[in-house]
Formats: C-alpha cells, structure tokens, sequence
C-alpha cells in the first residue's frame, strides 16, 4: 500500500504539470487597444476675455491632458477654460492639444484652435469735426477704380481733391479680405471682418488715411456687411452661425441670386455679439466715424437696436449710421439715414420715361413722412449698384442730363451723395466693374459745375434745411426752400426738349439772383428752358 500511494502522488503530480503546460500553451495573447483622440468646442471665436466648454469625445482613454497653448491644463475630461490675450505678440490664436492615453498606455493626440481676439483700444484721437445730417454731404469710393494704385494710399493722396468738390463725409467700400469660394470678386463677398485686404494695403495704411482725412475735416465711413459672409469666412467654423436648409446646409440669403455668399443666422446670439465686437473694433482701433451697413432690411430691427446701443456706448464719439435699405424701423433702431430708393426710381422714371415731374414730390413727401430731427433719406442719381450697369451719363442722356438730375438729388430734401467719378462724367460701367482706374482729367468743366453745386448748397441754409414749397409741372421739376430770410427757387427741365414754365403768380415781377453766375434773373409771365437747363435762384 505504501508503494502504491507514492506511485499515485507522482502520477497526479505529473498529470498538474501536463495540465499547467497545456495551459501555458494555450493562452491567448491579447492585442492593444485602439485609442483616438477627439473633442468639439462651443464656440472657436471671440474676444478676450473667452470662455469655452470642450466636449471630450475621444473613443477608448482612460486618462486626458489638455494644454490650452496657454501655459495652462488639465486632466479633467469635459473641461471649461476661459482664454485671455493670446501670448504671442501680433496673433490671436491658441493651439489646443489633447493627449489621450488608453488601459495599455498607448496614446493618441488631437489639435484644434482657438480664436481670441485682446480688447480693442482707442487708436488716435476721437474726430469731432462729424457733421449733422443737415450739413452733410457724402462721398462714396470704389477703392479698386478711385486710382491708380487702386488701393488705400490712392485715395489718401487724393483728399485735397475730395475736399475741395465739396465733400465732408468719405463712405469706404469694403476693405476687407474678398472670399475665394464661389466668389465673383465682389467686395461684399467678406472673408474677415477684422482684416484689411492686402490689395488695398495695411492696417497701417487705413490708419493713415483716417488720420489724414481728420486732418482736413473730413468723416470716414466703412462699409459694413453684416448679411451674409463669403464661404471660406473664418466663421465658417461655426456652421450654427449660419442660416441652413432643412438638411442641415449653409444657404445664400433667400429670396436672391447672391450665391457667392452665405447667410448668417441672426437666431444666433454668439453670432451676434461677435458682429458687434467686430464693429467696435474699427471704430476704436482705426479711428473710424461710422458705418454704412449693408443689406439693412435683411437684419432683424432687435440686432440694430442692440449694436447701435452699443456703439453709443463707445465715449467721445458722435458716429454716422446709415442704414442701406428702407424700413422706417432703421430710424428707431438708431440710424439716422437710409435709401430713398424710391426717389432713384422716381427721378428714373421722369427723366427716362416721361413721367410727370410732380411725381418728384409725391415720392419725397412720402419718403419724408414720419422723419424728425436729425433723421434724413440719402438721396442720389447713382451708386456702386447703379453704375455698375448704367452710369448717369448713360441713364439721364448725357452729361447735362446727369447734372439737371443731380440739381434734384442734391437740393429737394435728404443728405446728398456722389459716387466717385460722377464728378467727371464716368460713361463706362466697366470702369467700376473691372477696376479700371478713373480718369480724373476727363470733363473738367463737369467737376467745375459738380463743386460748384454742391458749394451753393452747403452755403445755403435754405437748400439745407428750409421749409419746402412746391411748384406743380408736368416737365419742369419747381420748388422752392424758405429758411428765416432766405429764399431759394429751384427749376430743372427733366426733359431732353426745350419747355416753357409759366411763373406762379407769387412769383411774377421779382428779381432773384441766379446762384451758378451771380446774375440777376427777372422773372415775368414764362420762363424758356433748354433741354435739362435748371436755375437756382437766391432772393
């Protein structure tokens, strides 16, 4: 019995040794586990200081480390982090990074950034020399036509000239980078809101030419797209800021043909806020005395209201808003112009298709209704839109034409704008459209009459503000302006054919003097007008 237990105990001992080795043999070995590194942010722009929440979504980590790119981070895994100025001198980004390591510590890394923009501060010295609507008169530039250069420095070396026509207020075209994406060159095609298009020149350049024009008491305006963006705008980041179909894809602005740009969603209020910081932006660090904003009627009356409160709020300033578009709401929003688009099409209509020039002041007093204080329509007989198809000279049938519409425009009631070479007769819509540089030497004698109108009108306080009566005719567009003791008459022939005006009795036998060559002008029973001849008379 002995002998068989020890037999035994070897035999069960050599049968675990068999099991062990099978066991050894058959272990499975395991492999490593696959990790990816990714997360989403709330919002990748805005001003300093920025607070963003980062959603971790990274597959298979068992431990995180963020770094901000700001000397800070963190090993939580759904962090919040609020950014201050960017730590490099002259950029605004910050480079996230999220290292993720799995249960077998292998890695992975995934890299985002951040936009963060410091506090604009005040650049130079806030312009008081901005005039009130009464006083004003505006002058819009195409910065890739208005010289040689085509860029920012042009127009700089060209104020002296801008001053003497007459002028007190400078409207820029959009200065900004133009979209590449679906783009039709247009510049309000905007790629970024807070830079300068290189074509026109620098930061500094802008700077500069703000500068110089304060210098000679002159008010520059930008053009501001608030609207819709270009497709590669830095925005785009940010698809939530932008309006989209019912498939979740950006859109243009609905209801147009606008499809080189993108429609922003004013649903969106990050959008919002960083549009107004935008704005502030260029009136605080470029010395900038206003904004023209584009496609106003397409952008709801709350966000006007707030970002015009806001810019309120900016101390020292007294800035021009002009509103593109026609809704009465812009003046109660905080504008103190917008278009008379309906007097464009009216005076269109008497001078090219043989309306009664009655209809002239039918328009303006229902263009004018509802409007006080310092509230006005900006009146003209072309801009960047218009010219582009037709100039004035080609709308109102030559110069003299072009010039007795702009008598109208410029005298009836409203702030008057030119579009810049007006002045000397631009005939060529593809001088504007293909950036051909205007011929400043063309029609001298037409820019002598353009100063001298507008010089007439800024020295009048009647043709600027006076009380308005009106003398009803089929083809001669006649008013008169009342302000205290000065008395104005205006008549124009809207009419390429000679035409005889008979003289309201109030007016028989008197003597007025004829403002543009200071002669004395009797007045009798009829007055003989040449084709689109027009008298400004001082009593």
């Amino acid at each position: 019995m002995p002998k068989m237990n020890s037999l035994r105990r070897i035999l069960f001992c050599l049968f675990l040794v068999f099991v062990a080795a099978a066991t050894i043999g058959c272990k499975k070995i395991s492999t490593p586990v696959k990790v990816t590194a990714s997360f989403s942010v709330d919002k990748t722009i805005g001003d300093s200081p920025f607070t963003v929440k980062f959603t971790n979504t990274s597959v298979n980590g068992t431990t995180y480390l963020w770094d901000f790119g700001d000397q800070k981070s963190s090993t939580e895994k759904d962090p919040v982090h609020t950014f201050s100025n960017p730590v490099s001198s002259g950029t605004n980004g910050f480079t996230i990074n999220l290292t993720v390591t799995g249960p077998d510590r292998t890695t992975s890394v995934c890299k985002n950034s951040i936009t963060v923009y410091p506090p604009a501060e005040q650049y130079g010295t806030p312009f008081q020399g901005v005039s009130s609507t009464s006083e004003m008169v505006m002058y819009e530039i195409n910065i890739g036509a208005f010289s040689k250069s085509g860029n920012l420095d042009g127009i700089t070396a060209r104020l002296d000239s801008i001053k003497a026509l007459g002028i007190n207020t400078i409207w820029l075209m959009p200065i900004h980078p133009v979209g590449k994406v679906k783009s039709i060159g247009s510049p309000y095609c905007v790629m970024n809101y807070r830079e300068v298009n290189p074509d026109y020149g620098t930061f500094s350049d802008l700077r500069n030419l703000v500068s110089q024009a304060h210098q000679k008491n002159l008010a520059v305006m930008m053009d501001w797209v608030g609207n819709h963006t270009s497709w590669d705008n830095v925005w785009m980041v940010n698809k939530s800021w932008y309006t989209q179909d019912a498939s979740g894809n950006i859109i243009s602005p609905a209801g147009t043909n606008w499809t080189d740009v993108a429609d922003l969603n004013y649903d969106n209020f990050e959008m919002r806020s960083s549009m107004i910081s935008a704005m502030k932006f260029w009136v605080l660090s470029a010395n900038i005395d206003g904004f023209r904003c584009d496609a106003a009627d397409y952008i709801p009356f709350d966000f006007w209201k707030q970002s015009i409160d806001t810019l309120h709020n900016i101390k020292g300033r007294n800035l021009i808003l002009l509103a593109e578009g026609a809704r009465s709401d812009h003046f109660t929003a905080g504008f103190q112009m917008n278009y008379a688009w309906d007097f464009l099409a009216t005076i269109k209509n008497v001078f090219v298709n043989g309306s009664s020039a009655a209809t002239i002041f039918t328009t303006n007093t229902s263009e004018n209704t509802g409007l006080s204080g310092d509230q006005r329509k900006l009146r003209f007989t072309t801009n960047h839109d218009e010219s582009n198809s037709s100039t004035p000279i080609q709308l109102f049938n030559g110069r003299q034409g072009a010039l007795a519409a702009s008598v109208i425009a410029i005298n009836l009631q409203g702030v008057p704008l030119l579009y810049c070479g007006q002045e000397v007769g631009v005939a060529n819509p593809l001088t504007y459209s293909t950036q051909k540089p205007i011929d400043w030497m063309q029609n001298p004698e037409m820019k002598s009459i353009y100063t001298q109108l507008l010089s007439v009108y800024s020295s009048s306080n009647a043709l600027r503000k006076g009380s308005l009566e009106i003398y009803t005719h089929n083809d001669i567009a006649a008013f008169g302006k009342k302000y205290l003791n000065e008395n104005i008459l205006v008549l124009v022939n809207t009419r390429n054919k000679a035409v005889s005006f008979p003289v309201p009795a109030a007016l028989v036998n008197t003597v007025w003097t004829n403002l543009m060559d200071n002669q004395s002008q009797y007045l009798t029973g009829t007055i003989p007008f040449q084709p689109y001849q027009y008298l400004i008379l001082k009593k």
